[in-house]
């Protein structure tokens, strides 16, 4: 990875705004934390259009639109559902990128299934939502900080596929 520095956000902020693309984040276990590191950048009005701290099941269902049949099937946090936030997020806002990170940052709330640690970040696009499943180590703030830097390194991924530059 990367690492979240200014160099690394500048880098992000840069190509949003070449590509003129808007981005919205919904965010369960990161708490605002992707988006305030994509507003850390002056300019970042250019590109980021809103952010959702959707923590509840009922937030996730009246703000984002994910099914609740989603949320008791596959639970809250599940790959399922962290593509539904970023869908919603995306068609809710109206904008090109929709970021979304669902999971359990502790020290309580996982199971054998579901540990802690266990995050999951989707990024949706007109064309396509990718999602990964990550295993982070660390403490509450840790596994958020993690998070967030693993949704910017997906989402700084996109935006250099989508420019022909794949450098890190």
């Amino acid at each position: 990875m990367c690492g979240v520095d200014e160099e690394f956000l500048r880098r992000i902020s840069l190509s949003l705004q070449k590509q003129g693309l808007k981005v919205a984040t919904a965010e369960s276990c990161t708490g605002g934390l992707i988006a305030k590191l994509l507003t850390d950048i002056s300019g970042s009005s250019n590109y980021f259009d809103r952010g959702f701290v959707t923590y509840s099941n009922i937030s996730k269902t009246k703000l984002l639109n994910v099914p609740q049949e989603s949320i008791v099937k596959y639970g809250a946090v599940s790959k399922e559902v962290a593509v539904a936030m970023a869908d919603g997020v995306r068609t809710r806002s109206n904008v090109n990128i929709g970021i979304a990170s669902t999971g359990i940052a502790g020290p309580t709330g996982g199971t054998k299934e579901k540990p802690v640690g266990l995050v999951y970040v989707a990024i949706s696009t007109p064309e396509n939502t990718d999602v990964k499943e990550f295993h982070f180590k660390g403490d509450r703030l840790k596994i958020r900080h993690s998070a967030s830097e693993a949704a910017l390194n997906m989402l700084l991924s996109i935006l250099e596929k989508s420019d022909g530059d794949n450098s890190c």
